[in-house]
């Protein structure tokens, strides 16, 4: 049997930081000094190859034309590799899974990131065993010979998780993410033992669509007591701007004052798109659930249903960098592309698909 081939895709975190001898504050440094402290890497017997960031970033300064650099160098070398494996800092790391899911379209290939909270050189890290098992995962296979991962995923400590599904919940614990709404992919213990039933499984493999062009011209608002419509009509009005996530209470509700609702209205009248999401852990926008949700719905706000804030954020930037107009970023909004939410089912079905602003469809 041949030999697993994964292609390690370094761009800087924790996993890889050393400790300056004079400040004592972590750094970025490079690919060789960590996978000389993870030498139990070569009994796994893959072919590994690796490409890293020059130099290394801290996570905190992703952005997205890092998402681009690391979305490119998995297209470019899709058909070479079986899995890509992504190092990458904790603290922007489900964005960076978020966005790689809706930019490399049709993906077929296990693409996991991992990194770690303490660094690899540490006597006590949690990296050393994140990298082994993100490299296992990235190379197994289900009893047919496909990948047994089919998209992209976060791996920390225990759990695989979707990575449009995931989110960071501690700055401390080795178990630092998590999914409210949506099942592990694989729970991590003296085995890897993976649930089929969560898995994305695609018919047939399909050849990859990247999509490089990512529009940041997106805000976020979060929504809280006595929040002035003033700010809001502040905000709506910033140069240039296309979308805004706004994070809503509970099941997507907001205040019900007419000037509230006249600035979301005025908003929504001038072109600007806004996706409905939850401050909550857990749950989903329902817009009928309750009067001041569907007040919202009816001043155009579109429902996030149970997306992530990271989703929601990198999913308006993708849609918006792909040239479409407003309406047809409201249709793709309210459907699930690469699995990143779950759609109410009163609400009309849309197949899971990336828009293709080369159709007639659209």
């Amino acid at each position: 049997m041949m030999r697993p081939r994964i292609l390690i895709i370094y761009t800087g975190g924790t996993i890889g930081m050393i400790e300056d001898m004079h400040t004592h504050v972590l750094r970025p440094f490079d690919f060789s000094h960590l996978m000389e402290n993870v030498p139990k890497v070569k009994m796994l017997e893959y072919e590994i190859d690796n490409i890293q960031f020059d130099p290394p970033i801290d996570s905190s300064d992703m952005e997205p034309r890092h998402w681009e650099k690391i979305a490119r160098a998995i297209a470019d070398n899709h058909d070479t590799y079986d899995g890509f494996v992504v190092l990458h800092g904790t603290d922007t790391m489900a964005y960076t899974a978020s966005a790689l899911s809706f930019m490399l379209e049709n993906i077929y290939k296990p693409v996991i990131i991992t990194g770690s909270q303490l660094p690899i050189g540490e006597v006590r890290t949690d990296g050393e065993e994140n990298l082994i098992t993100a490299l296992q995962i990235a190379a197994a296979k289900d009893n047919t010979g496909h990948p047994m991962v089919q998209e992209v995923a976060i791996l920390f400590e225990d759990y695989l998780w979707r990575g449009n599904r995931a989110t960071k919940r501690s700055a401390d614990n080795f178990n630092a993410f998590r999914s409210n709404n949506y099942p592990e992919l694989a729970r991590i213990g003296l085995g890897i033992q993976f649930n089929r039933d969560a898995l994305r499984r695609k018919p047939a493999p399909a050849a990859l669509k990247p999509r490089y062009n990512m529009d940041n011209n997106v805000l976020s608002v979060d929504l809280f007591p006595g929040l002035s419509p003033a700010y809001l009509e502040h905000i709506f009005s910033t140069p240039g701007l296309k979308g805004v996530v706004m994070r809503s209470y509970g099941a997507g509700n907001g205040p019900s004052s007419d000037r509230f609702l006249d600035c979301i209205r005025n908003a929504v009248r001038r072109g600007l798109v806004i996706l409905n999401v939850t401050q909550c852990p857990g749950g989903s926008v329902d817009p009928g659930r309750y009067m001041t949700g569907d007040s919202l719905a009816g001043a155009g706000v579109i429902p996030g249903y149970d997306i992530t804030f990271e989703a929601a954020v990198t999913k308006m930037m993708f849609l918006f960098g792909m040239g479409l107009s407003q309406e047809q970023v409201k249709k793709f909004l309210s459907a699930s592309l690469a699995g990143e939410m779950t759609v109410l089912r009163r609400e009309s079905s849309r197949a899971e698909t990336m828009p293709d602003p080369n159709t007639s469809n659209l």
